[in-house]
């Protein structure tokens, strides 16, 4: 192995007691990792015990807490387990998924034949701890989180925006600890679509690259207190998604036409929220004038509501002798 290929894993946990071992287990096992960086994000059950005992098997096992052992979320304890880490690599594990065999074996390839990749993806399976309902059995959560096919670098943002070739999980992408240099880290007011909005600033700042995508290199843990089942809470945040990706674009010089992409998918939330006119062009006020790089930019024009909308403003306008 490379030893400049120093490779540390990233594992959040909160009261995980049912499956922190076999997660941890499962990265032990990869020959690949120089580092587990576990964050205790406030537990209150047994996992403070449990991974007080695995860390005096492995020397490997680094566990840290916030200040006061206070509960943060996902976004800051992976943001401090980023901090926290001494590998040039980083890669990240949910504390209730794990890893399989030879999780790491290509992506070290992929960056040793490839100087210029700074992350690889591949495919994530599912793993159920509980009964599958009938409607998951006729969904995704049955097939890999992966991309259909490899990507290059350069048209990656676009296909993943769009969905058309799939998309990935967070325990399948490995990255440089450089990339975060680039897009910062984890937005830590959103309670979901976390992983969406660094993904994107990934495939808008740095050059990802397809691993393995035809098979699983890990599996996500699915049961009854996962908090992607909470459709109320994505109603909420992704539209704060798109406001944040809007706002860090503008910050970091990204190309119109993307911002554009996002102003799409924002209004069409927004406009499915049925709050008025009044509402959105107040919103729309709020939004560009946090923003002056838009604000003064053809989208400023062309996402004001009523141009928007006009069709369905002023429909005598549009009807056809």
């Amino acid at each position: 192995m490379d030893n400049h290929f120093t490779l540390s894993v990233i594992i959040p946990v909160y009261n995980c007691e049912r499956f922190i071992e076999k997660s941890i287990a499962s990265v032990i096992a990869q020959p690949e990792v120089t580092e587990i960086v576990v964050i205790n994000d406030g537990s209150t059950d047994a996992t403070g015990l449990l991974l007080d005992q695995l860390q005096k098997q492995n020397s490997i096992l680094k566990i840290y807490h916030h200040q006061n052992k206070s509960n943060k979320g996902r976004s800051a304890s992976r943001n401090l387990g980023i901090q926290k880490a001494t590998g040039n690599y980083i890669a990240f594990l949910d504390a209730d998924d794990y890893y399989l065999e030879n999780r790491f074996a290509n992506d070290y390839k992929v960056f040793r034949e490839s100087p210029s990749c700074d992350g690889v993806y591949n495919a994530v399976a599912s793993h159920f701890y509980r009964e599958v309902t009938q409607e998951e059995s006729t969904r995704h959560q049955l097939e890999l989180n992966t991309m259909t096919k490899g990507i290059a670098p350069e048209f990656l943002f676009d296909a993943l925006i769009s969905g058309k070739y799939g998309f990935f999980h967070i325990d399948g992408l490995t990255v440089k600890k450089s990339v975060f240099q680039a897009t910062g880290l984890f937005n830590e007011s959103l309670l979901v679509s976390e992983d969406s909005d660094l993904f994107w600033k990934m495939a808008l700042k740095t050059r990802l690259y397809g691993g393995v995508l035809d098979e699983p290199i890990a599996k996500r843990g699915i049961h009854d207190a996962n908090v992607f089942d909470r459709t109320d809470l994505y109603a909420v945040f992704v539209i704060k998604m798109y406001e944040s990706l809007i706002a860090w674009s503008s910050r970091n010089n990204i190309a119109l036409i993307s911002i554009d992409i996002f102003m799409k998918w924002l209004w069409i939330l927004k406009f499915k929220q049925n709050k008025g006119m009044l509402h959105n062009c107040s919103y729309w006020f709020l939004l560009f004038i946090k923003n002056p790089k838009i604000l003064f930019s053809y989208l400023s024009i062309k996402y004001f509501p009523i141009i928007r909308q006009r069709q369905i403003l002023f429909p005598f306008l549009y009807r056809q002798n």
